[in-house]
């Protein structure tokens, strides 16, 4: 098994979590780094993986994404300086605790989790992707798990319909046609939650419901008969919003990005990093239990 973790939304939560007041002796903000530290800690020390990487946004608000679609994400505040900062300090703990990092300025860290599955699988390595963010559903085959460490817990593959509304093959085609507000993704006008779960029930897929558009006033949900009118008007809206969804699974790897071996932790570089941000012993120490648990 190999552990892929979506290190944005642990960053956030931290970030918005944790007291504002912890700073550095320089008066710069720690709680981002901190907070993540800790979880990060937490997790190695419960797991003791032998596979894992923690995968980064290089940018919060570009990606190809946003050469198909200048709007993607456009409704988001840019990130606070500070917390870019913290962003910088995490990728470095993270190496100096012997866990690949990667991130890349043209794909998404949902990107780079989506082709170290696809890689896992060439290599009969199946996948824990840890993430509260149900896009990453998507990815699951009846080996993998998707974990919300620390909130739902673990899903499997065949809970994912009971938990998102949908199997992982159809979550991609659902918000395209329901839009995502997070993501700045409108999809097809008109069509909500309900009714794109409804069509994906009767249809299957996006492809699908276009291929049977003269058979839509027949299913069962509320504007039937001129839901398939609505969804001709705006196909190529809904096949715009299928390209922003979907998650890449072709992002360029090299070796050492294929490995997710880890490596016994450089407490020096952990103590250098702590001693710039002002940390304590807590941490410290939990590092030093992580150095000492195998590695074999």
């Amino acid at each position: 098994m190999q552990y892929l973790i979506d290190a944005s939304v642990y960053v956030f939560r931290a970030y918005y979590s944790m007291p504002e007041d912890m700073v550095d002796g320089d008066g710069n903000p720690i709680n981002a780094l901190y907070g993540f530290c800790r979880f990060l800690g937490d997790f190695m020390e419960q797991v003791n993986p032998e596979h894992i990487a923690v995968l980064f946004d290089e940018s919060l608000s570009k990606s190809f994404r946003t050469e198909i679609y200048p709007e993607y994400k456009a409704n988001r505040d840019p990130a606070p300086e500070d917390l870019k900062r913290q962003f910088g300090q995490c990728r470095r703990f993270t190496r100096a605790l012997g866990i690949m990092d990667w991130g890349s300025p043209r794909y998404e860290a949902d990107d780079l989790i989506g082709t170290l599955v696809e890689h896992g699988r060439s290599v009969n390595r199946p996948s824990t992707i840890v993430t509260r963010d149900k896009d990453l559903a998507q990815l699951l085959s009846p080996d993998d798990v998707f974990w919300d460490f620390a909130g739902k817990g673990k899903i499997g593959y065949e809970q994912v319909v009971d938990v998102f509304g949908v199997p992982p093959e159809q979550i991609a085609d659902f918000l395209a046609l329901a839009g995502d507000a997070v993501d700045n993704i409108k999809g097809v006008p008109g069509v909500g939650k309900k009714t794109a779960t409804v069509l994906l029930e009767n249809f299957g897929s996006l492809d699908s419901i276009y291929d049977n558009l003269d058979n839509v006033h027949e299913i069962n949900v509320r504007g039937s008969r001129t839901l398939g009118e609505k969804l001709a008007k705006h196909k190529d809206a809904a096949y715009l919003a299928r390209r922003l969804t979907g998650i890449a699974c072709d992002a360029p790897l090299d070796d050492a990005e294929t490995s997710l071996r880890r490596s016994r932790p450089k407490l020096g570089d952990i103590n250098a990093l702590f001693d710039e941000a002002d940390i304590g012993t807590a941490l410290r120490r939990q590092a030093e239990r992580i150095s000492d648990l195998s590695c074999d």
